[in-house]
């Protein structure tokens, strides 16, 4: 069983995978999406020609554990060296006290699951007084963990969601405060104070390394944070937090930091047969836009409202193309070049699982960089999971306390 990391086993695993995405950087930085023809082809066409004959079906079924894929080289290799590298251990968990009747009845019954298992794992030597609940949505997290002779304070933006958890808190008589804050804002160290014990489950990117940064200047004594969305960020490229991280020639683009959060297991049938309609008509209109340039590069394309998929095709790809200033787009064989899209797709979402080995290390790698500087700021960190990949893949979960 994988141990949990603390520890020198921070910095010791994130060197070895610093060493590992730098080594192997041609294979998950180019994305299939963007090329006809990847790089690191023909270096490896054995592998190349094995994934482009597979179909989309058999993509999805290998979407989540690409790792057991029985692939020519040199994936098993690197499915063995990523699985290793990516290996964490589960935090212990304690029995938590009863909720409150009926606490969870505005809450989805997965996020319901993923508060109960992350508040199970929130083991500190000294008791927390004051939870702050960071990006806290209407509360949801708080209320679960408060307990008598303690305090809450939940921060949010959104004035809805704050009148909304105001609402639940007095509805089940709980002695909460529910502010409005912009947490990025330069006033948010005001709400910070020593005696809070801050807790954030899934706040994106700039927002979770903020609450890192206060927490620790302020000197909050203990922290836990389950990081989500690390390509969410106004920086153009990746901003180490760690000593080590800011020492690694490892330079990672927005696009770079979205490959975590490119696994997917909660969409149903429609949305995911809606999603692969969109990507196979980009992926068409991507040969048609070569062609009328007269350039073999990616062209980008806006997010576009999901009624454009209920266009014909030839009429998505002429609107498309005067969206992106293109020259008349001429008489095509249409349904022939829809074929070509759906081809590509297929291709595509196969070549992603070699991609898809360094999903985790990469993460790892991130979450890592978090806990180090952490650990710079003189707490006492754990690094772990809090439940299982199908509740949620963004299941790591730092707790730091300071001794």
């Amino acid at each position: 069983m994988p141990a949990i990391l603390q520890g020198p086993a921070l910095l010791s695993r994130f060197q070895a995978l610093d060493r590992f995405l730098l080594e192997h950087q041609a294979l998950w930085r180019p994305r299939p999406f963007n090329h006809l023809q990847l790089p690191w082809e023909t270096a490896h066409p054995e592998l190349a020609q094995w994934l482009r004959q597979r179909s989309l079906e058999d993509a999805e079924a290998a979407h989540n554990h690409p790792e057991q894929l029985q692939a020519p080289a040199p994936f098993t290799p690197l499915a063995e060296q990523a699985r290793a590298l990516g290996a964490v251990g589960e935090l212990p968990i304690k029995a938590l006290p009863a909720p409150h009747p009926r606490l969870n009845v505005d809450v989805p019954g997965r996020k319901w699951q993923q508060i109960e298992a992350f508040a199970a794992c929130l083991q500190f030597d000294r008791t927390p007084t004051h939870w702050l609940d960071w990006c806290s949505g209407k509360g949801h997290l708080g209320r679960r963990l408060l307990q008598p002779e303690q305090q809450l304070t939940c921060l949010e933006y959104d004035p809805a969601l704050i009148e909304s958890g105001e609402q639940l808190s007095r509805h089940h008589g709980l002695p909460a405060r529910h502010l409005q804050q912009d947490v990025l804002a330069d006033d948010t160290a005001l709400r910070l104070h020593a005696e809070h014990s801050p807790v954030a489950l899934h706040a994106c990117g700039d927002l979770h390394v903020r609450l890192i940064q206060l927490a620790s200047q302020q000197g909050c004594p203990q922290l836990a944070i389950a990081p989500c969305c690390y390509n969410r960020t106004r920086a153009s490229h990746y901003q180490g937090l760690s000593t080590a991280a800011q020492a690694s020639p490892l330079d990672l683009s927005l696009e770079d930091l979205a490959l975590p959060m490119s696994e997917t297991v909660t969409a149903g049938a429609r949305v995911r047969r809606q999603r692969d309609t969109s990507m196979a008509r980009r992926l068409a209109f991507d040969l048609l836009q070569r062609q009328v340039r007269g350039l073999d590069e990616y062209l980008p394309t806006p997010s576009l409202p999901s009624h454009w998929l209920d266009k014909p095709f030839a009429d998505y790809c002429r609107d498309l193309a005067a969206l992106k200033d293109l020259s008349t787009v001429d008489c095509q064989d249409w349904a022939a070049l829809e074929a070509a899209g759906w081809q590509r797709l297929a291709q595509v979402r196969n070549l992603e699982l070699l991609r898809g080995l360094f999903r985790r290390p990469l993460e790892l790698w991130l979450v890592l960089d978090r806990g180090l500087f952490l650990q710079e700021q003189g707490y006492a960190v754990r690094l772990g999971t809090f439940c299982e990949a199908p509740l949620t893949p963004r299941n790591l979960l730092l707790l730091a306390e300071r001794p």
